[in-house]
């Protein structure tokens, strides 16, 4: 099979929806398809080229994977009308381009950013393939719930858009439960969606793993000299962004400064980090490390320096539908989870026994948590290997990427006249029991 991924992102970035598609697409390598992305020069989180590399059309391959750089419009994460402008680039370069990537059996798009997963529409139809769809995140509802958009023409054109690209194209993988649940109230139906979690390569993330010895010289420079040692280290790992409320983290933090034991790591970049750390130095919060965005690699250096996980979201409806990437690396590395997210995230870290539960935006519910897990080292212990567990048991990304194989073979046979999409639910079930 011959896979036409569209992706915003990929490494060298390192945010979420860069790992799930390359941990998807090298597992597919692996299997014996043919795979090819189509990706911007690297810019996130900044909009600033990576070094090595230049914003024009160029073709580079990893792990046997082919790479499909094409020209656009870089911004940094953040900005509203910068960032669209970006996104916009990226759909129309790749539609005018798309006779130039080779010939291939099924497009795949993911979203967000919107306008992405919306070029495989126009790719699709353009090439005469078969389209399937990955919803990452709900938008527009995503971009409302931190206020990015108010105009109310805009955001009813955007409904009906999203809606269009659900009616036409041929499967959706969503990475909830709930996103499935909503897309079904407005009308898509329910042997058109499957439903493919995020996971997290065990191997990589491992807490016995060799990896834990290498870290690049920056990285440790910042936190490898001490600053963390005899200290519980509770960490938030990730994107510094407007959905996220990190300024959370540092209320509760201040609120247990005196707790000379314990330390608070941020380590990612994103739209709010300097305003961040202005707060830091507002606060004079000596207890706090904000380390910015590392590379990949550093990783499980930096998770085997933490003694918990923080992973927080805004108090908003919206986010209980999500389950943050994070929450399974922090599994793999047998770090106890805080959770500040309500809905599916919660009840799975309660199912998995693996963290705490608290209200989002609620400081003094996080301090307490912090100080609860600081104090009780046997629990931590327990909470790790609980996750550990848990994400051995339902969340290996290879056994996933395998799931999602399925489904695109599916729709080539469907598109073909020798498969069924009803089927394609039955089949899965079937894959997740292969050990």
């Amino acid at each position: 099979m011959k896979i036409l991924f569209l992706s915003h992102y990929f490494p060298p970035e390192v945010n979420a929806p860069a790992t799930r598609g390359y941990e998807h697409c090298r597992a597919w390598v692996e299997e014996g398809h043919e795979v090819t992305v189509v990706t911007c020069a690297p810019n996130h989180p900044f909009g600033e080229l990576y070094e090595g590399y230049k914003n024009r059309y160029s073709v580079e391959y990893k792990d046997g994977i082919k790479i499909i750089r094409i020209k656009t419009f870089m911004s940094a994460n953040e900005g509203f009308i910068r960032r669209t402008l970006a996104y916009l680039s990226f759909m129309f370069s790749a539609i005018f381009q798309c006779f130039r990537f080779g010939n291939h059996d099924v497009v795949l798009s993911t979203s967000p950013q919107f306008f992405n997963g919306l070029a495989g529409y126009f790719v699709s139809r353009l090439r005469g393939l078969p389209w399937v769809l990955e919803i990452r995140d709900l938008w527009p509802d995503s971009i409302l719930a931190v206020g990015a958009i108010k105009n109310k023409f805009i955001i009813k054109i955007l409904y009906k858009i999203e809606k269009l690209a659900y009616k036409h194209c041929d499967h959706i993988v969503t990475v909830t439960d709930s996103f499935k649940e909503y897309m079904i109230d407005i009308g898509i139906r329910q042997s058109k969606i499957t439903v493919i979690k995020n996971g997290v390569d065990l191997a990589f993330f491992d807490s016995t793993s060799e990896r834990l010895n290498k870290v690049s010289t920056g990285t440790y420079n910042v936190i490898g000299n001490g600053v963390l040692q005899d200290k519980f280290v509770a960490s938030y790992v990730g994107t510094h962004g407007m959905a996220h409320r990190l300024e959370t983290l540092l209320d509760a933090a201040d609120l247990i400064k005196h707790r000379k034991d314990i330390h608070f790591l941020l380590v990612g970049g994103g739209a709010e980090r300097e305003r961040l750390i202005e707060i830091v130095r507002e606060k004079n919060l000596k207890n706090v490390t904000m380390l910015g965005q590392r590379p990949k690699t550093d990783m499980p250096w930096i998770w085997s320096k933490t003694d918990a996980s923080i992973v927080h979201l805004k108090k908003d409806d919206v986010f209980k539908s999500v389950i943050p990437s994070k929450i399974f690396e922090s599994m793999a590395m047998r770090k106890p989870i805080i959770l500040g997210v309500e809905g599916e995230s919660a009840g799975m870290i309660q199912e998995a026994d693996s963290g705490i539960v608290v209200e989002p935006e609620n400081s003094k519910a996080l301090a307490e948590a912090v100080i609860a897990l600081a104090d009780d080292k046997a629990k931590v212990r327990c909470m790790g290997e609980n996750g550990r567990d848990y994400v051995e048991s339902n969340f290996d990304r290879n056994v996933l990427a395998r799931v999602f194989e399925h489904i695109l073979s599916r729709v080539v046979d469907n598109d073909s006249g020798t498969g069924s999409s009803a089927a394609i639910e039955i089949d899965l079930q079937r894959e997740k029991a292969i050990p």
